[in-house]
């Protein structure tokens, strides 16, 4: 028969998942960067379909408001009442009554499909001109699973079920991954005829695949490459355990494309994520959304990137970054903070205990320690002293702050925006900037000084520091009285001379 080149993907994701035991609905669990859902309509993107429906039951609002944001042209499918594999595909095509060619069939929780795989069992199916192609996968373990059992051509003869297959049958290895292609006129026939008559009262998409055989139709067998690519899961054991084999299949690829990851083991990177040959990840690092490690950068250990772009030869050390910039040849951390729009120029230094948001950090400058940058821009090459915070919020709006070029601002200053300090400006330790200070200028606020003499003794009396500083000034006291005999018996002070003495 022959095959025309049409195509519709049905992904089947209705099912409420109740050993999840969650409010979220099973398929828009995450893992790593895409939900189970997004993994599985990206295994079927390169088919390139006419039509991708997506059956949506429980949860129905959320799993089609996650369709929209991901995936515009997938058409949800409401199955009101879930009865049977078989009845969700019915009533999918019977929304795309032009639908012709090939039917993909796949399930909404297997996120370690390869798009490789889908199209693989698509070009087998089609090169047969088979009435269906069913995914098989081999497992050293098949209990509780749907057995493939062939026919001396080697195609489909059953798929038979644990609980109704005969010691031999069980014996089999290979297993029904529940993964289809058919040919859709052929499907649409079979579907009008399955019956409801088992045990759950359900429509089973499996019983096509009797009435196509038992009309003499070619049904055949592609067995996936890998069998982990067919694991579905149903709880949140099982889901963590795809997120460790979908961790190991991603890392392995990228170091296989010049990457280094110095412990795969605890190094977690979204499949979004992009990074370029020689750029080295330390151990307890996470990569996450679009972020991007250019050549050469090393990320980590013990660092978290989120959504931000990290340049050529940079250095991410104990850091958080959310929807950051860092600049070629750029340094963060430790321990240091990047809140969106934070943009650092090349070679820009954001040191230990330093929180960016919303500010551009210029070529060179350093904000090396103990300060918060927000709503800022900072000039090339100036330094940004310890303990700075620029005051953007006023309790109503944020206010903008600039600092020129090479300009340096002291330890403990508060820069109050709006404000602007000059390129070359310095600012004095310990100053709080409310005025512009001009190019080249030196902004200082600080008070003159005044000590109060005994203040701690006379309002702090019986207190650790008042007998601190009662010691203390008696300690002052001796010194100051032997200072003063060595100086008598020297006669290079008051008292008797050393003749007078001698004479006495």
């Amino acid at each position: 028969m022959s095959q025309s080149r049409h195509r519709t993907v049905v992904v089947l994701a209705a099912g409420e998942g109740k050993r999840m035991k969650s409010a979220l609905p099973k398929v828009l669990h995450p893992l790593l960067g895409r939900t189970l859902l997004g993994h599985v309509l990206a295994a079927a993107t390169p088919l390139e379909p006419d039509r991708t429906l997506v059956v949506v039951g429980h949860g129905a609002d959320r799993v089609t408001a996650h369709l929209t944001e991901i995936a515009a042209g997938a058409e949800p499918v409401l199955q009101a009442e879930q009865l049977g594999t078989g009845h969700a595909v019915r009533i999918a095509l019977e929304t795309a009554p032009d639908a012709a060619g090939t039917v993909v069939v796949l399930n909404g929780d297997v996120p370690l499909l390869r798009p490789e795989t889908v199209a693989a069992l698509v070009a087998t199916h089609e090169a047969a001109g088979a009435a269906a192609t069913v995914l098989a996968a081999e497992v050293a373990d098949p209990t509780g699973l749907g057995r493939i059992v062939r026919g001396v051509d080697g195609g489909l003869e059953q798929i038979v079920e644990e609980r109704d297959a005969s010691a031999e049958q069980r014996a089999l290895r290979e297993i029904n991954a529940g993964i289809y292609a058919f040919d859709g006129a052929l499907l649409r026939a079979a579907l009008g005829k399955i019956s409801t008559d088992n045990d759950q009262g359900e429509e089973y998409l499996t019983d096509v695949f009797g009435l196509l055989v038992a009309a003499g139709e070619t049904v055949a067998v592609h067995v996936a490459p890998d069998a982990t690519e067919t694991l579905g899961c149903n709880d949140r054991v099982e889901l963590a355990g795809l997120r460790g084999m979908l961790r190991d299949r991603i890392n392995e690829g990228w170091m296989r494309s010049g990457v280094s990851l110095l412990d795969p083991a605890t190094t977690w990177i979204d499949v979004t994520v992009r990074l370029d040959r020689d750029a080295v990840v330390d151990q307890n690092t996470q990569l996450l959304g679009a972020t991007v490690v250019g050549t050469g950068a090393t990320v980590g250990p013990d660092t978290t990137l989120v959504d931000t772009t990290v340049g050529e030869g940079a250095t991410v050390l104990r850091a958080h970054a959310v929807g950051a910039r860092i600049g070629a040849r750029a340094s963060v951390g430790p321990y240091a903070y990047l809140r969106p729009e934070a943009n650092l120029l090349e070679r820009a230094k954001i040191g230990t205990f330093v929180e960016v948001k919303k500010s551009e950090i210029g070529e060179g400058a350093k904000v090396p320690h103990l300060s918060y940058v927000g709503d800022a821009t900072i000039g090339a090459r100036a330094n940004i002293g310890a303990a700075t915070i620029f005051v953007n919020y006023d309790g109503v709006n944020k206010h903008h702050t600039t600092v020129g070029e090479a300009a340096f601002v002291g330890c403990d200053t508060s820069l109050v925006g709006p404000v602007e300090v000059g390129a070359g400006a310095y600012i004095a330790a310990g100053s709080a900037i409310t005025s512009d200070v001009p190019p080249g200028a030196l902004g200082v606020t600080r008070a003159e000084q005044r000590n109060i003499e005994g203040w701690v003794e006379r309002r702090r009396p019986g207190t650790r520091s008042a007998a601190a500083a009662e010691r203390a000034r008696q300690a002052l006291a001796g010194a100051s009285e032997g200072e003063a005999l060595h100086e008598a018996s020297d006669g290079s002070g008051p008292g008797p001379t050393p003749r007078d003495t001698a004479t006495e």
